[in-house]
């Protein structure tokens, strides 16, 4: 019962029962549905089911933003930084209270959630906290890639469920704190530790992890809300059945790749198999690590893979050339995927690959956007995807076509997408390979965005406002030491700098369907945090120089802008509570970019943390201090 087959009988069952409940919507997607309508609550990571990370308040505006001051800040209790954003829910045991997440800086204070009492929001109460105490893995915190971040919780039917470093899937009661179901979802000593935040829809929790570097396997899981049992378990690489592929996936796209295994009568002919030299499947990382989106109307979840789990290529491609290993026959299906599948059952409906057989950890995880727009004189449900690997891609989320690729920062190791098969044209110059060969690449591994994510307002469903990288690299295979999972699986020396000396991060404003940037602020500082835009003209986000700002997202002017106490990896939000709009904003540097800080790295050692140690040194960030806080604002007239 653990792939497809079970999962369909066990998603009959749960369709017989809300059958009889009479719903024809799952009491969750309702549920989570009437709050994403309320501004005046961040229901959900990315604010809602499509991410667009948008709020229509419009309180604090263009014309008031120069008067937005702190309020109050709270302590997350951890130095290590903080990716993710808090949640504001308003009806709570009838009130209003905000949940969030710290990082792990130790086992004995990891992954740490504070509930508090927003009645009088100037004034907030910590009503309850709670950490996990039992049964604790200290190995998570070696093997966490990249630095021991969380991205958040989600809430629905009473419960705040979130993940630990260390592999536990808990349910909280969101007015007690009270342990409603913990299970155990994954492992660190097979390299699995979570850091995404999970989605709940269809009264499913939905989650992967992360792991590529460990030689994990990726997977996501989808467990029932109600008691944690597992619903759905769909393996990125392995037999179609695995895999949860079917005689359909892809029907619209075969070139895309299709069910092999399954049309053959052979599992072994699969492609999650057969792309891959020998066992090496079974190490073939593809890990969910990032965030997830969903379409309740067409019953779809939305997610992509990340890399296949080794950073030397030549060993998923052996004995062959640069032409050979990009025939097809060596794309280590299905890692660097974005899939549609169904809620229901896990069954994979379309499945395209960004970058077939990987050759920079260009991991595929960015926010998939869903949003509909009018395309070539037709209206069409589209999904935007900003990739690592530079390329900003459109597809049509129904049935998985590619509509439009194009490069959003400098992209050299592609000339273009080939629009008829998906795949992108590679430059063997710019494309590493043999082992001991040094090659030139932008963007660097840390993609032309990592999983910071941007916003966007569906008002104006093709216009995007990104947080990008700007760096390029150097990346030189070294030859494969050991085939243990769980141990770090990386095998290259990278060495990451800034494209253009002074600018190591840009917010964009950017049309997908175009190609074209329509205003672009530079940075001394990589822009590590996500964006948020909102009817009142503004887009917020931060620097991990520590800057925190409100910009004119007409014209790209900043208007507002606050020095935090230390760099900004985390994403704003906004909420109302009281008459009045606040918005709030992790502090706390880390991430990959800022590893070298949080650990103490020695920053002359240009290769640390798999290239960051560069980064960190050529943008100054150990000149930043640590501590995680969350910091609200609010405008005083």
């Amino acid at each position: 019962m653990k792939y497809l087959k079970g999962s369909l009988i066990l998603g009959g069952v749960v369709a017989m029962m809300v059958g009889l409940a009479g719903q024809a919507m799952a009491n969750s997607d309702s549920e989570q549905l009437e709050r994403m309508k309320d501004p005046d609550q961040w229901p959900a990571p990315g604010r809602d089911f499509e991410l667009t990370r948008h709020s229509a308040l419009s309180d604090i505006t263009t014309d008031n933003v120069g008067n937005l001051q702190m309020i109050w800040n709270q302590s997350t209790g951890a130095l290590r930084g903080h990716e993710g954003q808090p949640l504001v829910i308003k009806d709570v045991g009838g009130k209003p209270v905000m949940f969030f997440v710290s990082g792990c800086p130790s086992m004995a204070n990891c992954n740490v959630v504070q509930a508090l009492d927003l009645t009088d929001p100037d004034h907030p109460k910590q009503i309850w906290h709670y950490v996990k105490t039992t049964d604790r893995d200290e190995s998570a915190i070696p093997r966490a890639c990249c630095d021991t971040v969380h991205r958040g919780g989600s809430y629905a039917d009473g419960k705040f469920v979130y993940g630990t470093l260390d592999g536990w899937l808990i349910a909280l009661d969101g007015q007690t704190g009270k342990e409603v179901w913990v299970v155990k979802h994954a492992w660190p000593e097979r390299g699995e530790t979570i850091t995404p935040a999970p989605l709940i829809a269809d009264d499913k929790v939905i989650i992967g992890f992360g792991g590529d570097e460990f030689a994990a396997r990726g997977r996501v899981t989808a467990y029932n809300l109600a008691d944690g049992k597992q619903a759905w378990l769909c393996q990125s690489t392995g037999t179609d059945e695995q895999v949860c592929l079917t005689a359909d996936t892809n029907k619209a796209n075969p070139q895309y790749g299709q069910a092999e295994g399954i049309k053959s009568g052979d599992p072994k002919k699969s492609l999650g198999i057969t792309t891959f030299p020998g066992d090496d499947y079974k190490l073939g990382g593809g890990a969910a690590w990032g965030w997830y989106s969903y379409d309740p109307e067409l019953k779809l979840v939305y997610y992509s893979t990340g890399n296949p789990g080794l950073w030397s290529p030549s060993y998923r491609c052996p004995d062959k050339t640069h032409e050979e290993c990009n025939s097809g026959a060596f794309d280590n299906k299905w890692s660097m995927t974005i899939f549609a599948r169904k809620v229901e059952t896990g069954e994979a409906v379309w499945a395209y690959q960004m970058t077939p057989f990987d050759q920079w950890d260009y991991d595929g995880i960015n926010e998939n956007f869903l949003t509909d727009m009018k395309i070539d004189g037709k209206d069409v449900k589209a999904l935007s995807h900003f990739d690592r690997n530079g390329f900003a891609y459109v597809l049509d989320r129904t049935d998985g076509t590619l509509l439009r690729a194009h490069k959003y920062v400098t992209a050299n190791w592609a000339e273009k997408i080939d629009m008829k098969t998906g795949r992108p044209i590679k430059v063997r110059e710019h494309s590493p390979l043999e082992v001991g060969r040094n090659v030139q690449a932008c963007p660097s591994a840390m993609g032309g965005k990592d999983q910071q994510p941007g916003s966007v307002d569906p008002k104006e469903p093709n216009i995007f406002y990104m947080p990008t990288n700007n760096w390029c690299m150097e990346l030189e295979p070294q030859e494969r030491t050991h085939t243990n999972q769980g141990t770090v699986y990386v095998f290259a020396n990278v060495y990451m700098y800034p494209e253009k000396p002074g600018t190591t991060g840009k917010i964009k404003k950017f049309d997908v369907l175009s190609g074209k940037t329509i205003w672009e602020i530079p940075d001394p500082y990589p822009n590590w945090s996500g964006t948020m835009v909102t009817d009142g003209g503004l887009v917020f986000y931060g620097s991990l120089g520590g800057d925190f700002r409100a910009v004119d997202r007409d014209s790209g002017k900043i208007l507002w802008s606050r020095k935090l106490g230390s760099g900004i990896i985390g994403n704003p939000i906004t909420y109302k509570v009281g008459g009045k709009q606040y918005v709030s904003v992790f502090s706390g540097i880390g991430g990959w970019i800022g590893l070298p800080v949080t650990a103490g790295l020695d920053l002359n050692d240009k290769f640390g943390a798999i290239g960051a140690t560069a980064m960190t040194k050529a943008a100054n960030l150990d000149k930043i201090p640590q501590g995680g806080t969350l910091n609200t604002f609010r405008v005083f007239e």
